[in-house]
């Protein structure tokens, strides 16, 4: 190898050192900065989606629509599915003279308990424990008053004011009206009526046998 071959392979060697070191501090750079400097443009989308396109979002004002806003109100003298509710008793807890209704408006079967029971076990247990005393969770953690559904306050409620306290709630109680529907409801109405009966029985037999 001569002496001139030797130089030149030195001159290729220590450029591209020099190269390698400006990619990556080029790299730091860049990245860099992404990680952690602001910019007043929008990100980047190598893949454009659903979260970058024209759209109007709710409760935004909008000048193309007469009343500035961008929502849309239902047309008059339409009803939207699932909307109409007819049977008032079944949805509000209330017959047509805005009293509660006295008995569960649907009928009471197997299948309905079991419902119950389920539903039950999800939303009320938690605080009312599973025999409906108010023990459950917020009571043995926080000493939160829960209320009994064996008290006789809550015995001498009619079916369509409980109804009525799951979908409004009451004191320390929030509102079910969204997370359960109004056939759910009257399910855990009727069993929790299953739950009172059952405790009423074994006092009676208690009773008895004195």
């Amino acid at each position: 190898m001569t002496a001139r071959t030797r130089l030149v392979r030195r001159r290729f060697s220590g450029g591209g050192r020099v190269l390698g070191a400006l990619a990556f501090t080029s790299l730091f750079v860049v990245s860099g900065c992404a990680r952690g400097c602001t910019s007043s443009r929008p990100p980047i989308h190598l893949n454009p989606s659903m979260d970058d396109q024209p759209k109007v979002r709710a409760q935004t004002p909008n000048n193309f629509f007469f009343n500035g806003a961008s929502m849309r109100e239902p047309v008059p003298g339409t009803v939207p599915i699932g909307g109409l509710k007819e049977d008032t008793a079944f949805f509000t807890g209330k017959g047509a003279d805005e009293q509660f209704v006295a008995t569960i408006p649907v009928t009471v079967d197997e299948a309905l308990l079991a419902r119950g029971r389920q539903r039950y076990g999800i939303y009320c247990e938690p605080c009312h424990d599973a025999r409906g005393d108010g023990k459950g969770i917020l009571f043995q953690r926080g000493n939160v008053p829960t209320a009994t559904f064996h008290q006789e306050k809550i015995l001498k409620y009619p079916d369509g004011q409980i109804f009525d306290v799951i979908t409004n709630g009451m004191g320390l109680m929030p509102a079910y009206r969204w997370p359960i529907p109004p056939a759910d409801r009257w399910a855990i109405i009727a069993y929790v009526r299953g739950l009172q009966r059952e405790r009423l029985a074994r006092a009676a037999a208690a009773a008895s046998t004195k």
